[in-house]
């Protein structure tokens, strides 16, 4: 319960207006500023060069030292994933329940972007003989990319109305599609013609990383001068040493408010489930790409960059096809199709099968992370005065996800000795999610017991998420 010496959290961003042309446009180059992360550093071209290292290390085995541990290169990476995300799970709730108390939700998102951004821009040092150093580098720029996007994806909710959630939610992703493609081809051509600006082709694939950092710092200064500023703490709020404890308060409101939202849980498991497959397969294509099918890089990074075009073809088609059969329905086909690329995955071959495969998986990344954003926001409660805690649930259960998906690929791409292996038997966590899903299709997905966080006045409208909108 709230008391009251602490107002609830968020009230002190009730006056953002909803739906503000210049708030929202602002919010979506976020993603524009930050989407050169995963792609750049996630999905092409740092993997690559992980691999060319690693390889530099140990040409015949792939087995390099790690703090006095010999393990696979490319399970190395999956495991410095798996510890990045592991480390900001656990502090992200904490983090998240004092922004929204203390009503300083963009500062904390300012933090985390220039660690990441900052990151970023020191991998260009990484070197065969900074491999341990570039590692933690590399999960410190982790940190700040997942931490910064919890409070991002909080502001969804206070910006915008819920019939723009699905429209504004894919529209982010576009942004963040477009503006890291734009950057990957300005890294590209730096790298494929090295030569004739008198640069050594390692030394070209480092500046990109600072590039990198640069822009996502630099474009990020968009959204943090149009989103409103902090508003700080309410009126009545507790002292300074009631603080930290205030945040861990915060978060165990929503723990309780849970237990009231059964279907908010599900979506919840759903979502973990589904989203350990997801994520993997994101984070490993392209070293999966260079290590088991022994592409060129620059075949590898030309398909990544095709990707994420057809990536946003895909977001628009799947907000779309939500609005006319439904979150749930359109979630449940993009889980199908997931499940299918798991199998596709091991029997590709290098050739017109994986370019197949890697324009399905563009048509179907955007579009599941865009609609579980934008379905997450239509279940939370409407009324809710803590969206950052809400978020900071999400967040930790996508994080948490990605380290069980990221350690589970490794480990059996560490024993079998085969990612083919690994990418198969991610099949079984789509399949549960799909399973989940299947459990919401056909119900209003937010709960009516809203007792603990609804506003006053009269009640809110239950909106139909997991059925198609009736029109009159």
């Amino acid at each position: 319960m709230t008391t009251a010496s602490a107002p609830a959290p968020d009230t002190a961003f009730d006056a953002i207006p909803k739906d503000d042309k210049r708030i929202t446009r602002g919010w979506t180059f976020y993603d524009w500023a930050n989407s050169v992360y995963p792609l750049v550093i996630t999905s092409s071209i740092f993997p690559i060069y992980w691999g060319a290292i690693t390889k530099q290390l140990s040409p015949e085995t792939d087995i390099v030292s790690f703090l006095g541990f010999k393990v696979p290169g490319s399970s190395l990476l999956t495991y410095a994933i798996s510890a990045a995300f592991l480390v900001i799970a656990l502090v992200s709730p904490f983090l998240t329940s004092l922004a929204d108390f203390s009503g300083r939700k963009k500062l904390f998102m300012q933090i985390f972007c220039y660690l990441g951004a900052a990151s970023c821009a020191a991998l260009y040092f990484f070197t065969p003989s900074t491999l341990t150093a570039s590692t933690f580098v590399f999960i410190s720029a982790t940190i700040g990319f997942s931490g910064s996007i919890v409070f991002y994806n909080s502001y969804l909710p206070l910006i915008s109305s819920e019939e723009q959630y699905d429209s504004l939610s894919a529209r982010g992703f576009s942004m963040g599609y477009i503006g890291s493609v734009l950057l990957l081809v300005i890294c590209l051509g730096l790298i494929m013609g090295h030569d004739k600006i008198g640069l050594e082709e390692s030394h070209a694939t480092r500046l990109a990383f600072l590039l990198t950092g640069i822009w996502w710092a630099g474009f990020a200064q968009i959204p943090f001068f149009t989103l409103p500023a902090d508003p700080g703490r309410p009126a009545g709020a507790v002292s300074d040493s009631g603080w930290l404890l205030n945040g861990f308060r915060e978060l165990g409101k929503v723990v309780d408010q849970l237990e009231g939202l059964p279907n908010l849980k599900r979506f919840l498991l759903a979502y973990f489930t589904y989203n350990m497959g997801v994520q993997t397969v994101m984070y490993v294509a392209t070293i999966f790409g260079d290590k088991e099918l022994h592409l060129e890089s620059t075949a590898l990074i030309v398909t990544i960059l095709l990707l994420q075009i057809v990536g946003i073809l895909g977001a628009y088609l799947f907000a779309k096809l939500s609005e006319r059969i439904g979150n749930t329905r359109a979630l449940s086909w993009s889980v199908f199709i997931w499940m299918c690329i798991c199998v596709a995955g091991y029997f590709v071959q290098a050739g017109w099968s994986f370019y197949a495969l890697a324009a399905v998986i563009g048509l179907t990344m955007g579009a599941i992370q865009s609609l579980s954003r934008s379905t997450y926001s239509k279940i939370i409660p409407e009324n809710t005065p803590n969206t950052a805690a809400f978020f900071s649930f999400f967040d930790v259960t996508e994080k948490l996800s990605i380290v069980i998906g990221t350690a589970v690929f490794g480990v059996i791409a560490q024993i079998t000795g085969s990612m083919r292996n690994s990418i198969l038997s991610l099949i079984v966590f789509f399949i549960l999610g799909l399973l989940f899903l299947l459990t919401l299709r056909g119900k209003k997905l937010r709960d009516i017991n809203e007792a603990d966080v609804a506003a006053p006045g009269p009640p809110p409208a239950t909106p139909n998420v997991g059925m198609p909108a009736t029109r009159s």
